[in-house]
Parts: structure tokens; C-alpha cells; sequence
């Protein structure tokens, strides 16, 4: 038998018989019909204001661990002893060359170098990144140009 459309059925006993409420008591769900006795939710038209509001579900998908996530975006860190790895001297080092050395994941989200390692190459010039005081200081020593 092939498979199209009028053939699929769901799997067995991934569907349920609606509860069939206030259909006398040999139904089993007569009676009170499985509302309980008296109170706001026992009568017609009763129901939790809260769970209405879908509250509940709010409350519940809210993370309960301590502290705050920043929604601000985080800068991408590329050290100094990786631009000795992927350029040359002279270089120009902003955020399209650096996506293509494969040291950022995407050149829309701000960069920030950072001044971890020695900085070997000379003359390299930056442009449209963000720079550690560190980092600023040995560019400099290097002899490099630092545009914003």
C-alpha cells in the first residue's frame, strides 16, 4: 500500500477520546462532573484569572538562577599574537579582513583586539575596531596607525 495523503493515520493510541463530562453518573464523570464541589471554578464561567492571562506559563518559562544576562551584544576578542599568524607587515586589519583570516565569526558584530602576545609584525594599520589599552600601546611601539 503506498503512502499518500487518504492513507496516513495517526500512530496507535497517540489520539484520545474527548472526556465525555456531565453525562449522568454511570458515565463515571456525572454528578459534579469533575469540577469538585463548590468554589469559582465550579460554576460556569469560573476560571483562574492568572492562567487565563497565560501568567502561568510565563512565570514558569522565566529562568529561576540568580544574577542578569546582558542583552547587549558582546564583542568578538581577537588576541595580538593571532595577526602575527594571518598577516603580513603593512596589513590594513579591520573587520572584513579579519573575517576573512577566519579569526571573527561575522565582521556585523563589533571586534575588539586585545594585547595578549608579542606583537612582531610592523606598520599594520587598524580600522573600525575596537583596541585594548594594551594592545594600542604595542601597536604604537610598532610603529602602527590606529584609525577610527
Amino acid at each position: 500500500m503506498s503512502l499518500s495523503l487518504h492513507t496516513i493515520r495517526p500512530a496507535r493510541g497517540s489520539v484520545k477520546k474527548k472526556k465525555r463530562i456531565g453525562r449522568g453518573n454511570a458515565s463515571g464523570h456525572g454528578s459534579y462532573s469533575t469540577r469538585g464541589q463548590k468554589g469559582q471554578r465550579s460554576r460556569s464561567g469560573g476560571r483562574n484569572k492568572l492562567k487565563r492571562l497565560g501568567f502561568k506559563q510565563i512565570l514558569a518559562a522565566t529562568p529561576k538562577n540568580r544574577g542578569f544576562k546582558s542583552a547587549k551584544p558582546k564583542n568578538q576578542v581577537v588576541n595580538l599574537q593571532d595577526l602575527n599568524v594571518n598577516f603580513s607587515a603593512n596589513a590594513k586589519i579591520n573587520a572584513a579582513s579579519l573575517l576573512k583570516a577566519g579569526l571573527v565569526r561575522t565582521d556585523k558584530e563589533k571586534i575588539k583586539i586585545l594585547g595578549q602576545g608579542e606583537l612582531i609584525l610592523k606598520n599594520l594599520e587598524f580600522e573600525g575596531v575596537k583596541l585594548s589599552h594594551s594592545a594600542k600601546l604595542q601597536i604604537e611601539k610598532m610603529g602602527g596607525k590606529i584609525n577610527w
